[in-house]
């Protein structure tokens, strides 16, 4: 079995949205065989990856870094699809953390990218804005040699 994680922006701006979609579609058309999706099922660049998993035929493994994790989603449609993609997925990993911390979020990150064969990052390029971001997950991916691609549109900076 194949295993793809993602790490990404939660915020994707709307000039790049399409681009991100068609990567991450690249990303899980040319794969064959039995295929696992790793996702914290964030909103933004998570829950986008989750779906196209799905639509591919992907198994999809939440990764669920705290108790409170549902507490931080402040829109109520956002939330909706995170609970309709969790009661989708085939496995959930639920790390100890009783409560959303930057740290939580990183352990989030560093699990997919300790258990993926490949990382796809929606990712500007830019260093995080807080330990557990896109750039320290790709980072991490990379100290322990998993390829990464890198999805996003030079030029695009999120806001």
């Amino acid at each position: 079995m194949k295993r793809i994680g993602v790490t990404g922006h939660r915020s994707i701006p709307r000039e790049v949205h399409a681009h991100v979609l068609e990567g991450l579609r690249a990303a899980l058309c040319g794969l064959e065989g039995s295929v696992e999706a790793l996702s914290s099922l964030a909103v933004g660049a998570d829950q986008l990856f989750a779906d196209l998993a799905l639509a591919h035929g992907a198994e999809l493994t939440a990764v669920i870094p705290s108790g409170d994790y549902e507490a931080g989603f402040d829109d109520e449609a956002d939330l909706a699809r995170y609970r309709m993609l969790k009661a989708r997925a085939v496995r959930e990993v639920r790390l100890d953390f009783p409560h959303s911390t930057d740290e939580a979020y990183y352990a989030a990150g560093a699990y997919i990218a300790d258990h993926c064969d490949r990382l796809l990052a929606v990712w500007d390029g830019r260093p995080a804005r807080g330990l557990g971001g896109t750039g320290d997950i790709v980072t991490y991916a990379r100290t322990l040699g998993r390829p990464v691609t890198v999805i996003w549109r030079d030029g695009v900076e999120r806001a």
